[in-house]
């Protein structure tokens, strides 16, 4: 769980793309579970923190996995000074809370997660614990909300329509630069005239998506060789490090990313 979080001016920063915030404030003050859909490190995490903090709500987020199940959500009995114990998951804790679970990257979880969250998703807002006969209804304040990215959707790993259909839907895109560079800048400490030309080889880094590039690069990676540079290190080795070696293992496309950075940096 995400402690205690700040409220209204304290919350963490997150800079508004458009009317994303109003929305999920809506979402939230009619009991509307909330999908949120983009690619990797492009801010829903923070949107998500940033929101519960300015609504005054704890927060549970849970990272799924592969091995993630049901079972780590609900609870399960566990042994405890010699007795056997029942033990909240984080989704039951939200749920008796009136608490927001954030599931990031909900697609990477096991099926049987899928079937939990369906009757917390409509008008009964109810979480069935199986192994205790318990039927919890969801405490007033509870909001489920997850997030996937659509560009790793296969045919193995992919969101029903019948589930994407049980959520208020928004979808997030990598910022403008307008938008980037403010927050590049706020969050790695390197003046905004030093960050302009990393989002400007990042808005080219996107544009590989497809083609040499998996997945574009992150605002999060952005932030990081920032960071370095902010800290003292060279340009070329904080852009090697954090924006070309996390994309690719490829030498020529390595080899391709080092002469666009030249380009953009001379």
């Amino acid at each position: 769980m995400d402690g205690n979080l700040p409220r209204g001016a304290d919350a963490p920063f997150y800079l508004p793309q458009g009317d994303e915030c109003e929305v999920f404030a809506a979402a939230a003050a009619h009991d509307l579970p909330v999908l949120l859909k983009g690619p990797t490190g492009c801010g829903k995490t923070r949107f998500v923190a940033h929101m519960a903090a300015r609504l005054g709500r704890p927060l549970y987020t849970v990272a799924c996995h592969d091995d993630l199940s049901a079972a780590d959500l609900i609870g399960r009995y566990l042994l405890k000074g010699g007795e056997t114990v029942w033990v909240d998951g984080p989704l039951t804790r939200a749920v008796r809370e009136g608490a927001i679970c954030y599931l990031d990257e909900v697609v990477e979880a096991r099926k049987d997660v899928t079937v939990v969250l369906h009757p917390l998703t409509d008008d009964r807002r109810i979480l069935p614990i199986d192994r205790t006969g318990e039927e919890l209804e969801a405490a007033p304040g509870f909001l489920l909300v997850a997030s996937y990215n659509p560009g790793y959707q296969n045919i193995l790993k992919t969101l029903k329509p019948s589930t994407r259909q049980r959520f208020v839907s928004l979808e997030f895109g990598f910022p403008r630069a307008e938008h980037e560079i403010p927050v590049v800048a706020r969050e790695s400490g390197l003046a905004e005239d030093r960050v302009a030309p990393l989002v400007r080889l990042a808005g080219k880094l996107r544009a590989m998506k497809g083609q040499d590039l998996e997945e574009g690069i992150s605002t999060r990676l952005v932030v990081y060789a920032a960071t370095l540079i902010a800290g003292g290190m060279g340009v070329e080795r904080a852009i090697r490090t954090a924006m070309i070696e996390p994309l690719t293992d490829d030498p020529d496309v390595k080899a391709g990313l080092r002469d666009l950075v030249t380009a953009v940096f001379g």
